[in-house]
């Protein structure tokens, strides 16, 4: 479910509030054209993901005996993948210590 259009009818309603009401207009935060974070994320797990289908393909061609895939190929795409993993679980943990410390805040 998408909330990008929600967030948006909600931002208009907001300015169009404030515009009635004789306040001054407040910019929206938003930059038209910057990324989402959502899809950012998402780009970056998908990459993960590539890189480590494409380790296993290689791993498979060269058990299987495939004239044309070679060791050192096959154990650098595995460090690559292991190695692309490792960082994303870091990220994970940094985004989920940033979360706790945000919800534990006293408002």
């Amino acid at each position: 479910m998408s909330v990008q259009g929600i967030d948006q009818l909600l931002g208009e309603l907001r300015s169009m509030s404030a515009l009635a009401s004789g306040q001054p207009v407040n910019q929206p935060s938003e930059v038209p054209g910057a990324p989402n974070f959502a899809d950012v994320l998402k780009e970056s797990i998908d990459q993960v993901n590539q890189v480590q289908q494409d380790a296993q393909a290689k791993q498979v061609a060269f058990q299987s005996g495939d004239p044309d895939a070679n060791l050192q190929d096959v154990m650098v795409s595995l460090q690559k993948a292991s190695l692309s993993f490792q960082t994303m679980v870091q990220v994970r943990n940094k985004l989920v210590t940033a979360y706790q410390e945000v919800m534990n805040m006293q408002v």
